[in-house]
């Protein structure tokens, strides 16, 4: 089995996509309760220099959310919508309030590799390529690694 330990980034040439895979020691219902409870999404979403507090969150099919990713004294707000939340599969809007017309639709799934193992596989759609381009300039790769770890310790130490 070709196992990914680190999170591969890629950005699709043809479409303002962005598209991320990581397996991770979890089953796909670990990977899904780290997504959708919010007291464990705060520990482990964003870099390690950043403590999220959760403003709001209703993961279910219509709900929404609002997390505030806090690093001295700056404050970076996000928001959105669950348009369809079940086992293998989330998806949900994502929007930076710093940027408020970068709307993306995120798609995740959730897929079961069997002996233990799950491979999250993302989907990130925003409106350009300069949209696009902007956030993987942004720091995101360091953000989503840096998170990843957390969720594994998390999940190498039993909390989730």
């Amino acid at each position: 089995m070709n196992r990914i330990t680190e999170t591969v980034i890629e950005a699709d040439p043809r479409l303002p996509v962005i598209r991320t895979t990581r397996d991770f020691a979890a089953t796909p219902e670990q990977l899904f309760r780290a997504h959708t409870d919010p007291a464990l999404f705060a520990q482990w979403v964003g870099p390690n220099a950043m403590a999220t507090r959760i403003e709001h969150w209703n993961a279910c099919t219509g709900g929404s959310w609002r997390y505030i990713s806090v690093r001295d004294d700056t404050e970076y707000r996000f928001h959105g919508s669950f348009h369809e939340v079940r086992p293998d599969r989330i998806v949900q809007t994502f929007t930076f309030e710093g940027d408020p017309d970068g709307v993306a639709l995120e798609t995740l799934w959730f897929e079961d590799l069997g002996d233990g193992l799950t491979r999250l596989r993302t989907q990130s759609l925003v409106d350009s390529f300069e949209g696009r381009d902007a956030w993987l300039r942004s720091g995101m790769e360091g953000g989503i690694n840096e998170g990843y770890a957390k969720l594994d310790r998390m999940l190498i130490d039993g909390a989730v």
